[in-house]
C-alpha cells in the first residue's frame, strides 16, 4: 500500500511541481513516486475529466429526474381537472421545469411573503414544501369569494386567517392529487403540517442539502402564477430506486395492474348475463302480425331437428339443442359457434 503523505510532504510536492524541479529531497521523491503512480494507472488519452460543483451536487440521476417529471405531469393533469371543477372555470396546470438544487437556493428564489406550506408524506420521514405564488393564490381566493379578477390588486402581506382557510380547501385537492399520482410508486398519505409566509424562516433540512424542485404553471381566467414542490433527497431516498423509468414502469405493471386486473375479474365473476335460445328466424307481413291470435302457428323454414343458437347478450356464442332437464326447459351446448356456421 502506498505511503500516506503528511501536510509537509504535500506542500513540498506542490512546490516542486510548480518550480519544475522534482527529486531534490527524499520527501519529494516519495511524493513524486506516489503522484506518478496515480497518473500512470490509465493512459492519459482515456482519462475523462468532468467538472464537478460541490455547491450543487447531483444525487438524483437523469432517469430518476425524468421519472419524477412524468409522475408530476400526471399530478398536474389530475390537479388541473380538480381545480376546474372546484373553481367553476377552466384552470390549466402544467409542469414548467424540474431541477435539483440546494435548499438555500430554493428558499432564496421564492418571494416574501408567499404561501409556503409544509407537507408530511407518511410513511416517508421528513417534510415536503409546497409553495404557491401570490400572483395566483389571490386570484383564486378572489374567485372563491365571488370576485371577477378584473382589477384585482395583489397585496404584499401574509395571508389572513380567512384566506388561510380558503387556501386549505385548495391544498386538500392538491394532496389528493399527489396521493393518486404517487400511488404507482408507493402508497403515501399527504397532510399539511404547517404554513408560513416567509420561506427563509423554515429550515426542514440543512441549507446545503440537495432537493428536487418541481415548478408548475397555473393559468386561470387570464391570470397566471407559479407553484413549486420542493422534495428533499433524504425524504425520497427510500423509494429513489423505484423512480427510474424501467423500475417504475415494471413496478406499475407487475404490482398495480395485476391487483386491478384481479379486482375487476372478481367483480365480473358475479355479474349476471342474459342468455337467449333462438329457435328460428322468419319474416311476416304487418297484416299477419296485426291478425295474430292465440293458437296461431308461425311456420319457418328451419327443420325441427336442426341445431339451435344460444346468444349471450346480443352475441351468438354457442350451438346446441333444446330439451328438458328435471321438468324444466333446457339448452344443451354442443360447441362454440364459428364464423363458418350458418345458423
Amino acid at each position: 500500500m502506498a505511503e500516506v503523505l503528511d501536510q509537509s510532504e504535500v506542500d513540498a510536492l506542490l512546490a516542486a511541481v510548480e518550480s519544475g524541479d522534482i527529486g531534490n529531497t527524499d520527501s519529494q521523491d516519495s511524493g513524486h513516486e506516489t503522484f506518478s503512480h496515480f497518473l500512470t494507472d490509465a493512459p492519459h488519452d482515456e482519462i475523462e475529466i468532468r467538472p464537478y460543483d460541490f455547491k450543487r451536487p447531483e444525487r438524483v440521476s437523469k432517469d430518476q429526474m425524468r421519472a419524477l417529471e412524468q409522475l408530476h405531469e400526471g399530478f398536474s393533469r389530475i390537479f388541473g381537472a380538480g381545480l376546474s371543477g372546484f373553481l367553476r372555470t377552466i384552470t390549466e396546470v402544467r409542469v414548467a421545469n424540474i431541477e435539483q438544487m440546494t435548499f438555500s437556493e430554493f428558499t432564496h428564489s421564492l418571494p416574501n411573503p408567499t404561501s409556503f406550506n409544509l407537507l408530511a408524506a407518511e410513511p416517508l420521514e421528513g417534510n415536503i414544501c409546497l409553495e404557491i405564488s401570490p400572483l395566483i393564490i389571490y386570484p383564486i381566493i378572489d374567485r372563491l369569494l365571488g370576485g371577477s379578477n378584473a382589477d384585482l390588486f395583489i397585496p404584499q402581506r401574509p395571508l389572513t386567517a380567512i384566506e388561510l382557510r380558503l387556501v386549505q380547501k385548495l391544498l386538500d385537492r392538491a394532496l389528493v392529487s399527489l396521493e393518486e399520482a404517487w400511488a404507482n410508486v408507493k402508497q403515501l398519505k399527504f397532510s399539511v403540517v404547517d404554513n408560513e409566509s416567509n420561506p427563509q424562516l423554515v429550515q426542514i433540512v440543512p441549507p446545503n442539502e440537495v432537493v428536487v424542485v418541481v415548478g408548475f404553471e397555473i393559468k386561470m381566467s387570464g391570470r397566471a402564477g407559479t407553484m413549486s414542490l420542493c422534495i428533499p433527497y433524504n425524504v425520497i431516498e427510500p423509494v429513489i430506486e423505484k423512480l427510474s423509468n424501467q423500475a417504475w414502469g415494471g413496478y406499475k405493471r407487475s404490482k398495480h395492474d395485476s391487483v386491478l386486473r384481479k379486482r375487476v375479474a372478481n367483480h365480473l365473476d358475479t355479474a349476471r348475463l342474459t342468455v337467449t335460445g333462438i329457435l328460428a328466424d322468419t319474416t311476416i307481413t304487418i297484416e299477419d302480425l296485426v291478425n295474430l291470435q292465440a293458437g296461431d302457428v308461425i311456420l319457418t323454414e328451419k327443420p325441427a331437428s336442426s341445431p339451435l343458437t344460444l346468444s349471450v347478450g346480443d352475441k351468438r356464442k354457442y350451438i346446441g339443442y333444446l330439451g328438458q332437464f328435471k321438468g324444466n326447459r333446457a339448452f344443451k351446448v354442443d360447441r362454440p359457434i364459428t364464423p363458418k356456421d350458418r345458423v
